[in-house]
């Protein structure tokens, strides 16, 4: 048994003593239930639905599960069949599954999302336009329309003043939709190139107001996201985490002056006694080369509270992050898709799956890379022989 790793003790996170360091990355799956209509009233297409209760449930023996991207609005929403935080029937759908990851034990928080110039209008006839903080399309990649078409990336609108108030409410409010169907607290979404993490980089973000320019005005929109998700009274600030991704390529991403501008908003956000920061740090996920990278040993420098590590973790590497006092938690993402009993196979030095098949990761496959990984089932014999090592080792420090 892997009892003395760092990775497997709890910890205390916003108040809620959770029972380990490994984390649920949050990704999304595109599970909710399809409709002949993807734009039907009835948004069933855009609610969680049992079998997405079940996958969170299955791994709950983590210390912390954050949910897959959740679009906070209908501009803020554009990947079929991602789940919304909008309406009451969503809050009653979501409900379920914090029920049933509480009633195993765990603390699930809620990744709010938007997805700025990444989505296309087709998805948003309320407005039949895309959101940015500049007019500058995403570039290297397609896109997807609501009809599944694949077509180049739009030119986003140019957010105005008018718009941004609109969207920091959207964020308030989905907040408290979030506490509504019981969840612990909210990660506000501000990586991979979407919306929040537009503004912050200087490649996307050329506005001369507020809200652009310095360092100081491109972090000024998630600053006032935070403000106001807390001013909701949806939850405390130690309630509240960010997620970061200074070193993507992901969406288009990527500027020259990220290995100054991420340590600066660390350093902005270190003054909110936030839940956590998640640093995406690792490079598996695409680097820009466009700087150097930005290390979590870089953010601890700036930021005293509690770090996520993620993207491309082992057991091991999570492990070695916590104990040299870079981390605090570590994110798991595709090797917790194929290991839902991820935490018992790294306590038991267990075999581990590797990976979910891409076409499964968010497809319309159901339960088929989605829920039907079982849990590791151990050899005759194993068990005893693991249990009977360990009360060797416990009795010889006890002597």
């Amino acid at each position: 048994m892997s009892s003395d790793l760092q990775l497997l003790q709890p910890l205390t996170v916003g108040g809620q003593q959770i029972q380990n360091r490994v984390c649920l990355a949050p990704m999304t799956r595109a599970r909710c239930t399809p409709t002949e209509d993807p734009l039907d009233p009835s948004a069933t297409n855009a609610t969680p639905n049992d079998l997405m209760a079940e996958y969170y449930e299955q791994r709950a023996s983590g210390g912390l599960l954050i949910t897959e991207a959740t679009a906070i609005s209908e501009q803020g929403g554009g990947w079929l069949n991602a789940p919304h935080i909008r309406t009451p029937e969503q809050v009653a759908a979501w409900k379920k599954v914090t029920d049933r990851v509480h009633a195993k034990g765990s603390v699930i928080y809620m990744q709010l999302w938007h997805m700025g110039r990444q989505t296309h209008s087709s998805f948003h006839p309320s407005t039949g336009t895309i959101s940015a903080p500049s007019a500058i399309p995403m570039g290297g990649a397609q896109t997807k329309t609501i009809a599944k078409e694949h077509v180049e990336p739009e030119t986003p609108t140019e957010m105005t003043l008018d718009d941004i108030r609109s969207t920091i409410a959207d964020y308030a409010r989905a907040a408290q939709l979030a506490a509504e169907a019981g969840f612990d607290g909210v990660e506000v979404h501000s990586a991979n190139g979407y919306l929040l993490d537009t503004f912050l980089q200087s490649s996307t973000n050329t506005r001369n107001d507020a809200y652009g320019g310095s360092p100081e005005n491109r972090v000024r929109l998630l600053k006032e996201v935070i403000d106001a998700i807390f001013a909701s009274g949806a939850f405390p600030a130690n309630r509240i985490a960010v997620r970061l991704s200074p070193n993507g390529a992901f969406g288009d991403m990527g500027s020259d002056d990220n290995d100054t501008m991420f340590p600066y908003v660390a350093s902005q956000l270190n003054a909110y006694g936030l839940a956590y920061l998640h640093v995406m740090d690792g490079l598996g996920f695409g680097f820009h080369q466009k700087c150097k990278a930005v290390t979590c040993a870089d953010i601890r420098k700036v930021y005293d509270g509690l770090i996520m590590a993620n993207v491309g973790l082992t057991r091991d590497t999570a492990e070695g992050m916590i104990r040299s006092g870079a981390v605090d938690l570590a994110c798991f993402g595709r090797i917790y898709m194929s290991n839902p009993d991820l935490v018992e196979r790294f306590a038991n030095d267990w075999p581990i799956e590797e990976g979910a098949p891409y076409e499964t990761w968010w497809g319309e496959t159901a339960e088929k890379g989605y829920t039907d990984w079982p849990a590791y089932q151990p050899p005759k014999g194993e068990e005893k022989e693991k249990d009977s090592e360990e009360e060797k080792k416990d009795g010889e420090e006890a002597e």
